[in-house]
């Protein structure tokens, strides 16, 4: 019927498939700035135009019309397609709290912060919060596709 399991290997394997759920079921985050690359200022603005990018907002919400009341401030949802070679110019994040979704594709981060550039794959997400200032190249064969769900405070900003 049942065999006998000593109590610590049971434990052992226990917390095994519990960890391996857990890993699982967690959002796997973005490719982040290693420590010891991390330096204020590591680069600086570039002055690059839009390449290859289709921007399209799939919805929004005025956000001082729910009950956070929040004034000035949208909620937004989008789809960015950036095609091999695209670029996604450089942008602050300063007053627009962001987190991308890679969906398809590898695309590589110019990233303020840090020295060396982050690559982001399908299933990342990034946060881009206050400080920082970035840009984004597809440097792959496959067009990348993001969705990105941001609070932006003017309308007409169109920087990405």
């Amino acid at each position: 019927m049942f065999q006998h399991v000593p109590l610590t290997r049971a434990l052992s394997l226990g917390l095994a498939v519990f960890g391996a759920a857990v890993l699982i079921a967690q959002p796997t985050l973005a490719g982040e700035c290693p420590a010891d690359k991390m330096k204020p200022n590591a680069r600086t603005m570039v002055d690059d135009k839009p390449v290859g990018v289709t921007d399209v907002t799939l919805g929004s919400i005025d956000l001082e019309k729910q009950p956070a009341k929040i004034k000035g401030r949208e909620l937004r949802f989008r789809k960015l397609t950036i095609e091999p070679g695209g670029i996604v110019p450089w942008h602050s994040h300063d007053d627009r709290p962001a987190l991308i979704f890679v969906q398809q594709g590898e695309i590589v981060e110019y990233a303020s912060n840090c020295v060396d550039p982050i690559v982001h794959k399908a299933g990342d997400i990034r946060p881009e919060v206050h400080g920082i200032s970035h840009w984004w190249k597809n440097l792959g064969t496959e067009t990348v596709i993001l969705y990105v769900g941001d609070v932006r405070r003017d309308p007409h900003d169109h920087n990405m």
